[in-house]
């Protein structure tokens, strides 16, 4: 299911990546203005839109499953990416403040636990921003870009992904209204696709841009043991020493 990175690198090269990522780094940046002295964590092949919180960050690392591939981030400054077994991420519980999950979800073959695995890492105050395709969208029925590949979600799905892994949805965003076309008309007018496309709610953008946050007091499901009852024997008179002697 997990799309080669070397795939994911090229699509980000042409002109039609670097649109769908101006426009999804637009709705990211509404979410999270700044990360000032955070700590970020992008999980799947985040590195085109970590560029948002490099600069500003406390720390901004990459983690890239095994299945994927990775590559050396930034280019020319020391890595900051590596390959990871995205059910055992090499960092302590509550190692990080903000987790921005692109291209992860869709393409996991157990997100319920991949997720399980982020609430771990993530701070208690902290919050997750996960990129989804949308199934409705128009990006999904076309592989020539990497949101047509894995498995797309609707609103509702992943509401109840995220509830059933402890989390809580508390903001929702579109993007990429526009068709895959990487023409240049098409992609010249991108902003008014974008613009048109919030104002009217439609609902065949390609991505959902979902925020959510951990949930620190989650409910644990009570299991009641079984007592096991042992019936009450009648008592038994033992006979003294000295009625025995006078029979």
């Amino acid at each position: 299911m997990t799309i080669d990175v070397i795939d994911l690198r090229d699509f980000y090269s042409r002109r039609l990546g670097i649109v769908a990522r101006q426009l999804i780094n637009r709705g990211i940046r509404a979410r999270w203005p700044d990360a000032e002295g955070l700590r970020v964590l992008g999980l799947g092949y985040p590195t085109p839109y970590l560029g948002l919180f490099r600069e500003d960050s406390e720390r901004c690392i990459a983690f890239m499953p095994a299945a994927q591939g990775v590559l050396k981030w930034p280019t020319a400054r020391p890595a900051l990416a590596t390959l990871i077994d995205e059910f055992s991420m090499p960092l302590p519980d509550a190692a990080v403040d903000r987790i921005l999950l692109v291209h992860s979800l869709e393409m996991s073959d157990d997100p319920e636990r991949l997720l399980r695995e982020v609430w771990r890492v993530l701070a208690p105050s902290g919050r997750l921003i996960a990129v989804i395709p949308n199934r409705r969208g128009v990006w999904t029925r076309t592989d020539n870009t990497p949101f047509g590949h894995g498995r797309p979600y609707s609103r509702a799905q992943i509401t109840q992904l995220l509830r059933q892994t402890w989390f809580t949805p508390t903001a929702w965003g579109e993007a990429l209204f526009l068709p895959p076309v990487g023409k240049g008309w098409f992609l010249r007018s991108a902003m008014a696709w974008e613009r048109l496309g919030a104002a009217l709610s439609l609902p065949f953008a390609g991505v959902h841009i979902v925020e959510a946050t951990k949930q620190v007091y989650r409910a644990i499901p009570a299991h009641r043991e079984r007592t096991r009852l042992i019936p009450s024997l009648p008592p038994v008179l033992v006979p003294s020493s000295s009625t025995t002697a006078r029979g």
